[in-house]
């Protein structure tokens, strides 16, 4: 249902548009103008404003339709609810317990010399 009223509302957006367009400016722009039509320049000025004002209106109410709906599902949040379920270690790993004894740059340090190479060596491609 929801994707029904999506669509329905972007085929509201688009004629509103176009119908926003088509109204006649101060400068002229892209209104219908002069000439001879079907109607006159105020029949016609009347007809693009009552149709912008029922599209203007439909666009509101879709807009509503659609915020109703994505708000039912949601559940509302305690502030002074139980607590959040603690996180798990994914894939049930322990986690790795800092160093004890100096920081992170002496236990890189550490393990530097523990692999340090005893001669030159020729590069690994990976």
């Amino acid at each position: 249902m929801q994707t029904v009223i999506i669509v329905v509302h972007l085929m509201i957006v688009s004629v509103l548009i176009g119908a926003v367009l088509l109204q006649k400016s101060e400068g002229g722009g892209l209104g219908m103008g002069g000439g001879a039509g079907f109607m006159s320049s105020r029949g016609t000025a009347n007809l693009l404003t009552r149709t912008t004002a029922i599209l203007a209106g439909l666009f509101f109410l879709t807009s509503m339709v659609l915020a109703w709906l994505a708000g039912v599902d949601r559940k509302p949040a305690s502030i002074v609810g139980p607590a959040p379920a603690t996180q798990s270690q994914p894939g049930g790993a322990t986690p790795v317990a800092p160093p004890t004894s100096g920081g992170v740059l002496d236990t890189l340090k550490k393990v530097d010399e523990q692999q340090a190479p005893s001669g030159p060596q020729a590069p690994r491609s990976q």
